[in-house]
């Protein structure tokens, strides 16, 4: 699994993932989230991830925070 960080919450129930030495962020979706609701998320969190292909590119799935 990768490791990253919160970058940013979004209102709409979504949020980018921040990867050390990547330059883009990640996109997830709440419903990838395993073991915390959305709103438990805050920017900064550490988190663990599967990064897969998604339909606009690299993606966030299977979200767990640490």
């Amino acid at each position: 699994m990768t490791q990253g960080t919160v970058a940013r919450i979004m209102d709409k129930g979504y949020g980018f993932i921040s990867v050390e030495g990547e330059e883009k962020d990640l996109f997830f979706h709440a419903n990838e989230l395993q073991n915390a609701t959305f709103d438990d998320l805050k920017e900064g969190d550490a988190v663990e991830f599967e990064v897969v292909d998604g339909q606009k590119g690299p993606q966030a799935e299977q979200v767990s925070k640490v």
